[in-house]
């Protein structure tokens, strides 16, 4: 019976594709230097490689519409690395869509979708306009070297030879992929050279044996034919190339007919030129990144990283919230055990919540990702719309290597896009407004990312003109969304821009007027447990913070009890406690209770009548205060009867096993099965001002009636 010759590719393609997003994101950072200007050759380079990659890739699945849109794209990037074509603002414009069109063919191969015939038409042409040299040429002096030979028009012949070391396999090339490549480059006829190849028995599947030589008839020059082989040429191969003349211009004929074909080496076998070997041979695996020559031995390939399904990671992070559940739990067991009685098990116990820690902290880093491959897509976004809304703007961005958890950063995606949006719509003003109110033309916009306070906070900010406070209440006035003669607070008003529907402009609009954009923010951002806050100055601009945890499994928190129930507040916003005097507790007409802590006032929650818990201590000199500061750096103190300990806690949502609760970011299991409430303490601010008010007002309201 004859050996099943088929393969299994979806998982070769799932990399490839992973590889794509990847290369993708990194040219479309690469192109913004060159627009801005800050770029150099090795960018040129770099989105070079980034082309031929995707490339290379999409030939062993023959993905041909991909595979000739990213030959085009990628012979411009040859001529403009070459200097045959000069780097405009024009050109790197085009190199932009370009990049978008690559990317419009990948996802199509991704979903198995068939795009239109011409779709990318117009790309291209631009992209052959700079091959032809229809952009405006370099200002260089004329290329002189060896490389540029054969770049004049008309072909040339050339006779290539690639020998492999035996371990050039290990490395993660493939030949039969340079050997589509070099055939993609004009035509080729090979001949293999098989004299080497061992017996079966004496076979190693890791090793190469085969030798190839080529005759190639191209237009292009011998620049082109060594990027081919330029990860392998040296250690890992002995590649020749060679010249042996001119043929008549293309159009005249193939140019075989001036040149006798390659003489046959001894025990050769002709080959087919591009297609797979014969034989039901097994399909090359998707190009990798190649391997330079010598990075690595012949004894095997050093990896620093590799790819693992995220279920996999998912299921991983549960399991260690299991372990620590379980941790807890003994360690709520043995409690009761002192180091007299029982050394060796209070020791290993101890030992077992370190270990713990340790894999926690390891297994949370494996999810942790740089925010700066979401921040790269920012300066293109908003040179797009400045030019579409006629107004000028530039952007800052800092803390691009802050790292959160993959999951939150692919909520964000949404979120940053409507408030860039929103910063250029609504903040930044037209250049002549800016410069009437004394402003520079350009505005600035600012994005950054940093680590506070354990969690982490996004900043959107802009000098523009501010939110409209009038404007935004008579819309929400107009929409219902509140009565006429309510007196409300500028944050209250602020927030109004959240509402569903909400919006200012005057008009609809394909870059905002839809009212959705900042609805879809706070809905993102407290689907993974953050919150937005918005501060605004007339005239001056705004800033919107987004707060995120720092992951979506694991923290450290305080547990405290409050009557018979218990909550966590989160380690890293507990400033202090303290049992306050009765001089430090206070009561302020019209601003209700405060502690007075070194000098400054407080104000001070008590959670017992925020959360309407019975049987709690009221009394605040018999209770303790927990001091906590919430992101946007103020300082509150929490009433609570007394601190059970530190311990770490899984984190459970709301969300999708109940509901949201307002006050509440999460739940979690204790160590005796218990669930605990883990509070949010932004929340609780806001939930304690609105509660004080509306003391106030009743105390005012019996006040009159008396």
């Amino acid at each position: 019976m004859a050996e099943d010759q088929s393969y299994d590719l979806s998982r070769f393609k799932a990399t490839y594709f992973e590889e794509c997003a990847e290369l993708l994101a990194t040219a479309e950072e690469t192109i913004a230097r060159l627009q801005e200007g800050t770029g150099s050759s090795d960018d040129l380079n770099a989105l070079f490689r980034c082309v031929h990659s995707i490339k290379g890739g999409g030939g062993a699945f023959a993905f041909e519409d991909l595979v000739h849109f990213a030959h085009v794209f990628e012979t411009s990037m040859d001529a403009l690395r070459s200097g045959r074509a000069e780097l405009t603002p024009h050109v790197a414009d085009i190199l932009v869509r370009g990049n978008d069109v690559l990317g419009d063919f990948v996802r199509a191969a991704q979903e198995g979708a068939t795009l239109p015939a011409d779709h990318g038409a117009e790309v291209k042409a631009l992209l052959a306009g700079i091959i032809s040299g229809e952009a405006p040429p370099a200002k260089a002096a004329p290329v002189t070297t060896p490389a540029a030979i054969g770049a004049e028009p008309g072909f040339a012949t050339w006779t290539i030879r690639l020998a492999p070391a035996p371990g050039l396999l290990r490395t993660g090339n493939d030949p039969l992929l340079m050997i589509r490549e070099l055939a993609s480059l004009g035509e080729m006829k090979v001949a293999v050279d098989r004299s080497k190849l061992p017996s079966l028995a004496e076979m190693n599947a890791q090793d190469a044996y085969l030798s190839w030589s080529f005759t190639l008839v191209t237009d292009r020059g011998r620049n082109a034919i060594e990027e081919v082989f330029e990860f392998v040429a040296g250690d890992s191969a002995d590649v020749t190339i060679e010249q042996i003349g001119v043929a008549v211009d293309a159009q005249e004929g193939d140019g075989w007919g001036l040149f006798a074909p390659l003489p046959p080496t001894p025990d050769a076998v002709a080959a087919p030129t591009a297609a797979a070997p014969a034989g039901g041979a097994a399909p090359p695996a998707p190009a990798q990144t190649p391997a330079k020559a010598g990075d690595t031995g012949a004894g095997g390939i050093h990896t620093s990283s590799i790819r693992v399904d995220l279920d996999r990671v998912d299921r991983l992070v549960n399991m260690v919230g299991e372990l620590v559940i379980t941790q807890a739990m003994l360690g709520q067991q043995a409690s009761g055990f002192s180091i007299e009685s029982h050394p060796e098990l209070v020791q290993g116990l101890q030992e077992l919540s370190h270990h713990t820690r340790e894999l926690q902290e390891s297994v949370m880093a494996i999810r942790a990702q740089p925010i700066k491959a979401l921040f790269s897509r920012a300066p293109r976004l908003v040179r797009d719309l400045s030019a579409k809304l006629n107004k000028q703007a530039k952007l800052v961005m800092s803390g691009e290597n802050t790292e959160v958890d993959k999951t939150v950063i692919e909520q964000l995606s949404d979120p940053l896009t409507h408030l860039i949006r929103n910063s250029l719509d609504h903040g930044i003003e037209l250049p002549e407004e800016r410069i009437a109110n004394g402003k520079p033309a350009e505005g600035t916009i600012h994005l950054g990312a940093e680590h506070r306070s354990g969690r982490v906070i996004i900043q959107v900010s802009d000098d523009g003109k501010g939110i409209d406070r009038k404007r935004v209440l008579e819309k929400a006035i107009e929409k219902g969304l509140v009565e006429r003669g309510v007196q409300l607070t500028d944050e209250q008003i602020d927030q109004m821009i959240f509402a569903p529907g909400f919006s200012t402009a005057a008009q609809v609009s394909d870059v905002s007027g839809r009212g959705v954009g900042m609805d879809v923010v706070r809905r993102n951002i407290q689907d993974v447990g953050g919150r937005v806050v918005v501060q605004s100055t007339p005239g001056q601009g705004s800033r919107f913070i987004l707060s995120l945890p720092l992951t979506l499994a694991v923290m450290d928190g305080m547990l405290v009890s409050v009557g018979i129930e218990r909550y966590v507040l989160p380690l890293t916003n507990i400033v202090e406690s303290l049992r306050p005097t009765a001089q430090q507790a206070r009561t302020l007409v019209n601003v209700g209770d405060v502690l007075t802590l070194r000098g400054d006032y407080i104000r001070l929650i008590r959670l017992y009548d925020l959360f309407g818990i019975k049987n709690a201590i009221t009394d605040t000199t018999r209770g303790l205060v927990v001091v906590v500061e919430t992101e946007g750096g103020d300082r509150i103190g929490l009433l609570v009867d007394e601190l059970l300990g530190q311990q770490q806690v899984v984190i459970k949502s709301l969300d999708s096993n109940y509901h949201p609760v307002e006050g509440i970011s999460a739940a979690t299991i204790l160590g005796d099965g218990r669930v605990a409430l883990i509070l949010d303490v932004g929340a609780l601010r806001i939930m304690g001002e609105r509660l004080t008010r509306a003391q106030v007002e009743e105390a005012a309201r019996a006040e009159a009636a008396e």
